[in-house]
């Protein structure tokens, strides 16, 4: 497993991406516009290039609490069925399984989500995952 980044919800896009360029010194590493979902994701890394920290910007006017900001932590993973199985098997619910083959979402005991990335590309769909609904929020 690597650790990849942890998300955080921005209001104020131009303040947040001023903050962590030029006054943290990251690097802005990528950046994407997601018109059909409304939103945008900055991805930002220490020289080094990694961990990183992704900033989304979603295009309405929502706002934020310190609750509500902060998103997820992400990890790559070598098979993401595999750790699905050994978490479920551990007790861990699978909020959004991966159907996809590429991601799934778990939370902590502190209701931190996580998300789990397939490493490489995504793995053919496979069963149980494909049949399984998303449960609660993540």
């Amino acid at each position: 497993m690597k650790y990849l980044h942890c998300m955080i919800r921005v209001r104020d896009l131009a303040q947040s991406l001023d903050f962590y360029e030029n006054k943290l010194g990251l690097k802005l590493v990528r950046h994407k516009d997601y018109e059909q979902g409304q939103f945008s994701l900055y991805y930002f890394a220490t020289a080094l290039g990694e961990p990183e920290i992704e900033l989304t910007y979603n295009w309405d006017n929502r706002t934020y609490s310190p609750g509500t900001n902060f998103g997820h932590l992400a990890f790559r993973v070598d098979n993401i069925y595999d750790v699905c199985a050994r978490l479920a098997q551990q007790g861990v619910p699978i909020l959004r399984p991966p159907r996809d083959g590429h991601m799934a979402f778990i939370k902590d005991p502190n209701q931190i989500s996580i998300e789990l990335l397939q490493a490489g590309d995504a793995l053919a769909p496979a069963e149980p995952w494909v049949s399984m609904p998303n449960v609660g929020t993540w």
